[in-house]
Formats: C-alpha cells, sequence, structure tokens
C-alpha cells in the first residue's frame, strides 16, 4: 500500500513531463508490471480517459505486450549468437557464466542453454554465486531461487564469491546484475573471450581500456541490453495502434531488429578499427547528425 501511494504520488508531481508523445516511462531495477499499472492509472485519471501508451512493460490486461518481460533477456542472447558467429565458436561447445540471475540474467541463462547449448557453468546474485564444471540447470536454479530468495545452496553445486564468478575461465561472461562490477581491480582477472553486458554501465572506463587490450570482444550495453526498449517500443506501437501482436511475431520482430544492429555496429567496428562501445556510439551519434542535417535548423 505504501509503494503504491508512493507511485501515485510521484507520478502526479511528474505527470506534467510524461505521455505518449513525450516521456514515456518503463520498468527497471526495483519496479515491476504492477509498478507501471499504477503510473499508468495515475496519469489516466488526471487525464479524463484511459491512456495506455504512458507507460510500457504493462501487464497484458491494461495493454502490455506479449514478449516484455523477456526482451532485454533475449535481445542479450540474439547478439551473444551473432558474437559467436564472428568469432567462430560453437555454442554448443562453449561456456557461459552469468552474474545477476533476476528478471534479465535468468532469462540470458535459460536461452543460452536452452536455444543456443551453451553450458551456463556458474551463476549468481546479491548473496553470492554457484558454479559446476558440469553446466547447471538453469530452470531448477530459478525455482530455487524463488523458493528460498538466492540462488545460493542449489543443490550439487560449489559456492563461490561474485568475484570469483566474474574472473572464471568461460567463452561468454554476461554482467546482469547492477553497475560497476568490472573495475581496473578485476578487469585484468577477467578470462572470458566474450562480455555481453546485459546490465547497464557494468564496467568502469577504466577496466573497459584494460579489458580491450586484453582482446575481449565486447558488446556494449547500449547494444546488448537493447531488447527491452525495443519490445517497448513494440508496446508503445500496439498501444497507438490498438492493435497487439501475438508472442511469436513479437520474438521475430526483435531478433530482425537485434541481428541487424549488431550487424551495424560490427561493420563500424572492423571498418573505423576502433572497439564495439565506440562504434555503437558512432553509430547512434551518425543517425541522429545525419536526421539534424536533413531536418535543418529553424528559424
Amino acid at each position: 500500500a505504501e509503494l503504491e501511494r508512493l507511485t501515485r504520488r510521484y507520478t502526479t508531481e511528474i505527470s506534467i513531463i510524461l505521455g505518449p508523445d513525450r516521456d514515456i516511462a518503463a520498468p527497471d531495477a526495483y519496479t515491476n508490471p504492477q509498478t507501471m499499472a499504477w503510473i499508468m492509472d495515475t496519469f489516466s485519471m488526471h487525464k479524463g480517459y484511459s491512456v495506455p501508451g504512458v507507460v510500457t512493460g504493462k501487464p497484458l490486461s491494461i495493454g502490455g505486450s506479449k514478449g516484455r518481460n523477456e526482451a532485454t533477456g533475449r535481445g542479450c542472447m540474439f547478439t551473444i549468437r551473432e558474437a559467436c558467429k564472428h568469432l567462430g565458436i560453437d555454442p554448443k561447445q562453449a561456456t557461459a557464466v552469468v552474474q545477476g540471475y533476476g528478471n534479465v540474467g535468468s532469462v540470458v541463462a535459460q536461452l543460452l542453454q536452452t536455444k543456443l547449448g551453451f553450458k551456463v557453468i556458474a551463476v549468481g546474485d546479491i548473496k553470492g554465486g554457484i558454479y559446476s564444471k558440469n553446466g547447471l540447470n538453469t530452470v531448477a536454479v530459478l525455482e530455487h531461487s524463488r523458493r528460498t530468495g538466492s540462488v545460493v545452496k542449489f543443490p550439487g553445486t560449489e559456492e563461490i564469491s561474485n568475484k570469483e564468478l566474474l574472473e572464471l575461465e568461460c567463452d561468454v561472461l554476461v554482467p546482469a546484475a547492477l553497475e560497476n562490477q568490472i573495475t581496473s581491480s578485476n578487469a585484468g582477472n577477467i578470462k572470458a573471450k566474450i562480455i555481453a553486458e546485459a546490465a547497464n554501465g557494468p564496467t568502469t572506463p577504466d577496466a573497459d581500456i584494460i579489458i580491450q587490450k586484453k582482446g575481449i570482444f565486447v558488446i556494449p550495453d547500449i547494444l546488448a541490453n537493447a531488447g527491452g526498449v525495443t519490445v517497448s517500443y513494440f508496446e508503445w506501437v500496439q498501444d497507438t495502434q490498438g492493435f497487439f501482436w501475438g508472442e511469436k511475431e513479437v520474438n521475430e520482430r526483435l531478433e530482425r531488429i537485434m541481428t541487424q544492429s549488431f550487424t551495424d555496429v560490427l561493420n563500424i567496428y572492423q571498418k573505423e578499427k576502433v572497439d564495439m562501445r565506440t562504434a555503437a556510439y558512432m553509430l547512434a551519434v551518425e543517425r541522429v547528425a545525419e536526421a539534424t542535417r536533413v531536418r535543418g535548423i529553424y528559424p
């Protein structure tokens, strides 16, 4: 009840800057579809009519999109798949480590295992990590986490710290927790071939320099975790049209966009001889600059 009151009051205070054609809210850490529902309802009550497009990540019953909850993790999986193709890594012979086992990390882990054939050897959350050289049953780990509040103490695994987890030898490391997890103090010990930044800002600038010198292929957060905002856009489109897509269609559209985005960034990475993060920024700036040039300056 307190969280609902806080959300509704906060929405009231910022309602002047919200709107389906202005600023649209979406869930992140410590928020969920219910939070979005409260924001939408409060905004709609002030307007006098229902405005579903003011938020995304809503429950399906009030205009949410199928596939939205898994979108960030699914999009990250697509970029990892494309990175493996580029580097000549066979997913069925590869290992993965995932830090963070919430909405994003658990989805990435499960999709890497079930869709691509990865062996997920370690996962972790705020209370610690678990490791198994033979691979984890990612679905069972999620059920255990929901039941006990943590992945720790999952049967048949070795307990490790988050520091140890990040430094494990693996093909793909997925930081899917909070920011600043890979720093100058541990970057030199990371042994992964690919880092897929499912979280926002998991790597500090100083660590980034070390990682690039080590030759680790980084899928930057601006690309790796773009699946969530992409399907948020899909949700806004569906709300605006009043016509909703099936989950298969949502996932297929997401796959096309994530695959093309990875290819576009990779092309700049190869052509300009820069790292993937810089390539992603270059592509973004180029697109905005071109749009600005075409529109011109008024008056």
